[in-house]
């Protein structure tokens, strides 16, 4: 199972667990992979907003062994970015209402 070292303080497992329920999700070692990445990501990020092309290139490139972007889209159909967000316990980055992108519809 994945590790969250850089997870918010308020977050929890089970939080994710419940979210991804209302989302028709089962959670599994590939998501938590992604939650986990998605937290590094907001933790080592200086700036005021998260750039969501930054984002969603950098998650690209990590997952690149896996297929990608289109390997996060079979895990998070709604959107990689926009729910897995949520899954993690980060605020959604302004812009990331694209479906391109994860939609916040």
């Amino acid at each position: 199972m994945a590790d969250f070292p850089y997870a918010p303080s308020d977050w929890s497992l089970d939080d994710a667990e419940r979210i991804a329920g209302e989302e028709n999700i089962k959670l599994g070692k590939p998501h938590l992979e992604l939650i986990s990445a998605l937290q590094e990501y907001y933790s080592r990020d200086e700036t005021p907003a998260i750039n969501v092309r930054k984002l969603t290139d950098a998650l690209d490139e990590k997952f690149h062994f896996a297929g990608g972007r289109k390997y996060l889209y079979q895990l998070l159909p709604g959107g990689p970015i926009a729910l897995g967000c949520k899954l993690a316990g980060l605020p959604v980055p302004p812009g990331a209402v694209d479906k391109s992108f994860g939609s916040t519809l």
